[in-house]
């Protein structure tokens, strides 16, 4: 049923959408005399942020055209190199040559926003590198007939992307992701897998979030495990392919998220109308942009939600070393050929400071060489992979790890 009375309410607020949009254009059209009124502008900039506030969201595309290096154009464009049903793996071609570049593997997290939100990251690290990304798929557009997603799944994929790139590539997981990826990586070890990871880079990630717990962590471990299955799992309406399937809605995180900082988004809204009803549209825009991406999200499927509550969140079997991947502990003493480097942020709401450093603390069988852990100051989650401080600041620290250990 919430399901369903959210999609009534996004059709209804997708025609108010439309409706202020027009208005806005019109009270600001030349060829309306009212335009010239003090007031109109006023009006028309706070429709303008309505309309664009109530808007319906699906898919945003990376749009990532072209890449400079080294003073040097090049055209870009992607590619799938494997498709499966929750997912694909894409890769960002570089057009005219450069051969030879470390191959990298960033995994995107799966917790309610597509691997766009990472467009930043991508853009960071695609001159110097052979970028690779998960491509997560919403699961309201999987039909039941492709079967369940679960956080084992999630490995397998891993696993099976890291063997399709081949050896000597490198792994990057942006905050949920780390949790999967260290597990990948260990199995990897374990196996003598020839595309073994040569280093993983964790960010911001819930390895143990014993550590410093947030109020993201506070949620998951104050309610039993029942009570995420009875309140936040919903029954994906017929109208999608996905129909039937059970999931734990985009629209259900989006609200967490936002009500976590509901001050700081209020404000950059309003500072979005004054900058409409100044015409200082370039840094509307850019406002804009932000809450386009953010505001976009997708459906996880029940199990994997409900199975990294209870793992990650509630039993924390990863650092305790009784995580079971299909029947078998992931044990990270098993980690030897891949060097570990962790970035957290100052200050990170939603992975506390020490939840990602435990990742080194837990292999207790990797040589301290191939250990690295970089705290970012003044950064919160999401300046760690976007933003100035991530370009000029952290990206710097990732490249340098993997060349150390190309």
């Amino acid at each position: 049923m919430l399901y369903d009375a959210y999609e009534v309410q996004r059709s209804w607020l997708a025609g108010a959408s439309q409706w202020a949009n027009l208005s806005s254009d019109w009270l600001t059209s030349t060829a309306n005399p009212l335009s010239y009124n003090g007031m109109s502008g006023i009006v028309a900039a706070s429709l303008d942020v309505f309309a664009h506030a109530a808007a319906p969201r699906g898919k945003p595309a990376f749009g990532i055209g072209e890449t400079v290096l080294e003073g040097r154009t090049y055209k870009v464009r992607e590619e799938i190199v494997d498709r499966l049903p929750f997912g694909q793996l894409k890769r960002f071609v570089k057009e005219g040559g450069l051969e030879g570049q470390p191959k990298l593997l960033i995994v995107a997290p799966m917790s309610g926003h597509f691997a766009t939100l990472l467009r930043g990251t991508v853009e960071r690290l695609l001159p110097g590198h052979e970028v690779f990304i998960t491509d997560w798929r919403d699961a309201k557009y999987v039909s039941l007939k492709d079967g369940h997603f679960d956080l084992d799944d999630y490995i397998d994929y891993l696993i099976r992307w890291t063997g399709m790139i081949g050896p000597g590539a490198h792994m990057l997981a942006v905050c949920q992701p780390s949790v999967p990826a260290y597990a990948a990586v260990a199995l990897m070890n374990a196996d003598d897998h020839p595309a073994t990871p040569k280093s993983l880079t964790m960010m911001g990630g819930p390895i143990d979030t014993r550590e410093a717990p947030t109020a993201v962590n506070t949620l998951a471990t104050e309610r039993p495990h029942a009570w995420f299955q009875q309140n936040v799992v919903c029954t994906v309406p017929n109208l999608y392919p996905g129909g039937g399937r059970k999931v734990y809605p985009g629209f259900l995180q989006l609200a967490g998220f936002m009500t976590m900082n509901l001050g700081s988004h209020l404000v950059s809204h309003w500072e979005m109308f004054k900058h409409l009803v100044v015409g200082d549209e370039e840094s509307a825009d850019a406002t804009r942009a932000f809450y386009d991406e953010y505001r976009s999200v997708a459906d996880m499927t029940a199990e994997f939600y409900l199975q990294t509550v209870d793992v990650v969140f509630q039993r924390h079997l990863l650092p305790k070393g009784e995580l079971m991947h299909r029947g078998r502990r992931v044990d990270p003493a098993t980690i030897t050929k891949t060097a570990l480097l962790a970035i957290e942020g100052e200050r990170d709401d939603i992975s506390g400071v020490g939840q990602t450093r435990a990742a080194l603390k837990v292999a207790t069988a990797l040589s301290p060489e191939m250990k690295k852990y970089h705290l970012a100051k003044g950064v919160g989650h999401y300046g760690i992979f976007n933003g100035r401080k991530w370009r000029e600041k952290i990206a710097p620290v990732v490249e340098r790890f993997i060349a150390d250990h190309g």
